[in-house]
């Protein structure tokens, strides 16, 4: 992949782009806002890997600008461990993935490998398909085969988040951190309830649910076949 490192640290972003290229990947670096802006501009990537605390412009400022461009890049946020507003903040502006400071070598290439194995698009599409379970953003419309599911908003976001990248696994943080703004608002618990109103509701007549969990790690939609 054609990967651009955004990151202030030095030792950190030597040591990164370092890793990313010798997994075979192609890297470049910026130190700070203003410059990463430039690297999208003239250059297409598949990811940015994108630090919150830079000079010039910070993370935040350059994940709405790559979104507000509608340049079609995956973004990994690097954040800090203790800070989770900026993972609720990083996800609710549009990245895709997170990653909490310090973090091993290993684990951010194998976040880079999943990103990697997405399409490179920015949710383009609103009429979402998994098995004969069909969602249309716009309309805020769900149907399983011919039966028309009602949802509650929470319902609706929770659903969408998975059927969007099937066969991935979300956990119950994540989750929340996508929906809920505030810490306080939410705990895990609060997923597990929702996760079982949707089989309640997407489930009947079927012997399995289409929503799986998987085992010490949280939630997934079938993959597409």
């Amino acid at each position: 992949m054609e990967i651009l490192v955004v990151e202030d640290e030095p030792p950190l972003a030597e040591q990164v782009c370092r890793s990313l290229s010798l997994a075979g990947h192609t890297v470049q670096k910026a130190a700070d806002g203003p410059s990463g802006l430039q690297w999208v501009l003239s250059a297409r990537f598949d990811l940015v890997v994108l630090d919150v605390n830079l000079p010039g412009f910070d993370g935040f400022e350059l994940l709405a600008r790559i979104r507000a461009g509608r340049f079609p890049v995956r973004v990994l946020m690097l954040t800090a461990r203790s800070e989770v507003g900026d993972r609720v903040a990083g996800l609710k502006g549009g990245a895709d993935d997170y990653l909490t400071k310090p973090f091993a070598m290993e684990e951010l290439l194998a976040r880079v490998a999943v990103l990697g194995r997405r399409t490179n698009t920015v949710e383009a599409t609103s009429v979402l398909q998994v098995g004969d379970l069909c969602m249309d953003t716009d309309k805020r419309r769900v149907n399983r085969g011919a039966e028309k599911i009602e949802l509650s908003p929470r319902e609706f976001e929770i659903l969408q988040i998975l059927m969007r990248e099937p066969g991935r696994a979300f956990s119950r943080d994540e989750i929340c951190e996508r929906i809920w703004e505030r810490e306080h608002e939410y705990d895990t618990r609060t997923v597990e309830i929702f996760i079982m109103r949707l089989r309640k509701k997407l489930d009947r007549a079927h012997e399995e649910s289409i929503i799986r969990t998987i085992r010490s790690v949280g939630y997934m939609m079938p993959p597409s076949q």
